[in-house]
């Protein structure tokens, strides 16, 4: 049995999702951050508990093939990245493990596993980020929160965000400490500006900049304005947000428009998306297209089928099946979503999609009774899967065809199990990598109903 600052000699073998390397010691799974499958070491116990331990690396006796340099200063500090270190093929390969170790492993379910959508670009994909701020010596920075904390790490050039985020945080934290405004503490609930939001259409690259404040500083804000737009011309819209709360939440509901439109447009699988502050919308847009095409091809409506869309979001999927199908009805919870999802319909001349404010099993329950019988169910649940509720009321509604897009290939295993035990046979999964170099991954499921 190992014990607390032994050092032992041992070879990863493994890795988890967390991005830490799996070796054994004595029988005894270790996991050990910042390391590859492949690399030998000198791994140092520092933590033990009743069935497995955690390590550091004492000494690199022989390094991975997949391991690499990387130029990025801060990622071991802030957390974001846990594969920096390795390879993209070689975090592709793992990703691929997580998703078919879950659904064997967790659904015990033996699917077809189509390849892997890996992303064309690893850097500079995302099209929106949100940096706390903090005073540090005076002066306000930004950046990201260190791992299980709310201790700053101060960050303006992440290599996943956009070239311009980073000219453009600089501007703004410039103006900051140029006019001395004060910046949000957590421990003491005072300063104002607690947060700067950026987001930038993937194709249209029109740019939103929103400061998260405490109150209404609207006339402090106005020469901000006029550096910004001087100094960017994509930038479209800049939006103050109200978040009076004493709370880890970041927007508040209510949002004020400083200078240009309320929104920026961008397109999303050929079709034209409003996006507000509020408004959710796939980080990665080039890979979330994909994503929504492998989709569709599951789903492979004909004009006649009518398509349930449950935690429907803002509408992208279901109306990029629109024109596929006799009838789109989307469910979300979220009322701007709802909101955004029927602006995005009248945007592209949609006629033949609606949508439906409340609790995706509950709202759908209602429409069943009502008489909605849909040939395919499209649903997109958060991390924490469908409730029991909308998984009975879907297996009732019994569509020819189930395709589950998630976040969480754990959740998506889990849910797939149980539609699988009420008649439905689960035929393909395709893992689709939409935050390279994260530990993130996302699925999309073909399920079948089987002939009784």
């Amino acid at each position: 049995m190992p014990e607390k600052n032994q050092v032992f000699k041992a070879e990863i073998t493994g890795m988890t999702s967390e991005g830490n390397g799996v070796c054994r010691i004595d029988g005894m799974a270790v996991f050990v951050p910042e390391t590859a499958v492949g690399d030998l070491c000198d791994i140092k116990i520092v933590k033990i508990l009743k069935s497995y331990a955690f390590g550091i690396v004492d000494r690199l006796i022989k390094p991975s093939p997949d391991r690499k340099e990387d130029n990025c200063p801060v990622y071991k500090k802030c957390g974001g990245c846990l594969f920096r270190h390795i390879s993209y093929e070689a975090e592709c390969r793992i990703k691929s493990s997580i998703v078919n170790d879950a659904f064997e492993r967790i659904g015990g379910l033996s699917p077809v596993f189509e390849d892997l959508l890996s992303a064309e670009a690893v850097s500079s994909y995302r099209n929106k980020a949100q940096y706390p701020l903090a005073a540090v010596d005076g002066k306000a920075v930004c950046g990201f929160f260190a791992p299980r904390s709310h201790r700053l790490v101060p960050v303006t050039n992440c290599a996943l965000q956009p070239l311009v985020f980073s000219s453009i945080l600089e501007a703004v934290l410039d103006y900051i400490n140029e006019k001395k405004l004060t910046v949000y503490s957590e421990e003491t609930n005072t300063g104002i500006i607690r947060h700067i939001y950026l987001r930038r259409g993937a194709h249209s690259g029109e740019i939103m900049v929103c400061l998260v404040v405490r109150k209404d500083i609207s006339r402090q804000l106005s020469a901000l304005c006029r550096i910004l737009t001087e100094r960017f011309s994509d930038i479209q819209s800049i939006v103050m947000n109200i978040n009076p709360k004493k709370t880890n939440v970041i927007l508040g509901d209510k949002c004020i428009t400083l200078w240009g439109s309320n929104n920026i447009t961008d397109t999303m699988c050929g079709n034209t998306v409003r996006i507000s502050p509020l408004s959710f919308y796939q980080v990665n847009t080039l890979q979330a297209e994909r994503l929504y095409a492998k989709a569709l091809e599951y789903a492979a409506p004909d004009k006649s089928d009518v398509i349930a869309d449950l935690y429907c979001g803002a509408g992208t999927i279901g109306l990029s099946m629109a024109g596929k199908a006799a009838k789109i009805i989307g469910v979300e919870i979220v009322p701007q979503a709802v909101e955004n999802a029927k602006t995005n319909a009248e945007l592209n001349n949609i006629t033949n999609a609606e949508f439906f404010c409340g609790d995706a099993g509950k709202v759908f329950g209602k429409l069943r009774k009502q008489g909605c019988k849909p040939d395919i169910i499209v649903i997109d649940p958060p991390r924490k899967g469908c409730s029991s509720e909308t998984i009975d009321v879907i297996a009732e509604a019994s569509p020819r065809k189930i395709v589950m897009i998630s976040c969480n290939p754990a959740t998506a295993a889990r849910d797939a199990k149980l539609l699988s035990k009420n008649g439905y046979s689960v035929k393909k999964v395709c893992g689709a990598d939409l935050f390279p170099r994260t530990g993130h991954v996302e699925c999309v499921v073909l399920m079948s109903r089987q002939k009784s």
